[in-house]
């Protein structure tokens, strides 16, 4: 097995250790959301024109006001094995670990949404139903809390049927992932 199959292998099994952690978590099988270890996962900047990262989570993007999916900026250098972009939200509020919202098969030169993108989502992209069992952004609630905004960029497009579960779908993300960027937000304005 060459060196860059061997890296790829390392990557794949940190990023889904990783998410079916994430999906213990969800399950109440575990206390926190995992994070990945791996240190060959390309790096990709996340911002927004709204958010910044330590930063509350401005009113309208909570349940506290109109509940709306935020904006969001990312970069990263080209990578010619991207072929999609997933997006996956998640808080921790007190002892709970929730997912508000995964939009995937974002095209892969995207580099930005607009406000309120999952009543909008981009052509061809599909969103999972949430821990909530709501489709789509389900704004964050309670405070204090965090708030994490994660990129990811895949290898490849997420196949998934209407209907698949929250924990099948994320594994699915990580399998592909080869590039991740995050954004936090801490509590709620």
């Amino acid at each position: 097995m060459g060196l860059c199959n061997t890296a790829s292998l390392v990557r794949r099994t940190t990023v889904t250790v990783t998410t079916v952690v994430a999906a213990f978590a969800l399950s109440g099988c575990a206390g926190l959301i995992g994070r990945s270890q791996a240190q060959d996962i390309a790096e990709i900047n996340v911002s927004s024109p709204e958010l910044r990262d330590g930063k509350p989570l401005p009113r309208e993007y909570s349940c506290r006001g109109d509940g709306v999916s935020p904006p969001l900026r990312w970069s990263s250098q080209p990578l010619p094995e991207a072929k999609s972009i997933a997006i996956v939200v998640d808080s921790r509020e007190s002892s709970e670990a929730t997912v508000n919202w995964v939009l995937y098969n974002i095209p892969a030169t995207t580099t930005e949404l607009g406000p309120n993108a999952a009543d909008d989502p981009p052509e061809g992209t599909g969103q999972a139903k949430v821990t909530s069992g709501k489709t789509g952004y389900d704004p964050p609630c309670k405070s204090p809390g965090s708030y994490r905004f994660t990129v990811y960029t895949l290898n490849g497009k997420v196949d998934v049927s209407e209907g698949t579960p929250l924990p099948t779908i994320l594994k699915k993300i990580a399998d592909k992932t080869i590039a991740r960027g995050r954004l936090t937000a801490v509590d709620l304005e």
